[in-house]
C-alpha cells in the first residue's frame, strides 16, 4: 500500500493510492495485535492512532471500526505502523527481537527508543522510524 502522494514516472499528475475501507478494516485488526506484541497500553496505542477518543478506540477494539468513518490521517498512520512491523520482521529472524527494539535505546533517534519517538504523536514521529528502518534493510 503506497501511503503517500507521488507522481507517476511518464506524467506530471500525481497519483494517490488510496487505503480502501476493507484494507483499513484489515490494518486496524493487525494494529490491535501488533499492540498487543509490543505490549503497549491503550494509551499509547492511541498516541500512535493520532488520539482517537477512549470510547472510539475501545469500540473498535472491541468490534472493529467503521471503516468509512476512519480519517485519511490514521489510514497513513495504520500503514506506516505495518510497515514497521514489516522492516523490523525483515531484519530481525527471531520475532521477539523485533517486538522489544522499539523499546531499546537507539543513537539514531538522540539515544531515545523508537516508541519514545512515535509517542511523539506526530506523523512524521512514524515516518521517521520507518524511514530508519527502511535504510537499515536496504530500502525498498
Amino acid at each position: 500500500m503506497q501511503i503517500s502522494e507521488k507522481t507517476d514516472f511518464y506524467s506530471s499528475q500525481p497519483a494517490t493510492s488510496i487505503i480502501t475501507d476493507a484494507e483499513t478494516g484489515a490494518l486496524l485488526r493487525a494494529f490491535f495485535k501488533l499492540m498487543d506484541r509490543w505490549q503497549l497500553t491503550d494509551h499509547d496505542a492511541r498516541i500512535l492512532l493520532g488520539q482517537p477518543s477512549q470510547s472510539t478506540y475501545s469500540r473498535w477494539k472491541r468490534s472493529g471500526p467503521r471503516s468509512s468513518r476512519i480519517s485519511h490521517d490514521m489510514r497513513q498512520r495504520l500503514s506506516i505502523l505495518m510497515g514497521i512491523h514489516k522492516a523490523l520482521r525483515y531484519i530481525f529472524k527471531d520475532p521477539e527481537r523485533g517486538y522489544t527494539w522499539i523499546k531499546k535505546a537507539n543513537q539514531a533517534f538522540g539515544g531515545q527508543t523508537a516508541l519514545q519517538r512515535m509517542l511523539a504523536g506526530e506523523l512524521t514521529d512514524l515516518v521517521a522510524v520507518r524511514s530508519y528502518l527502511d535504510a537499515e534493510r536496504g530500502g525498498w
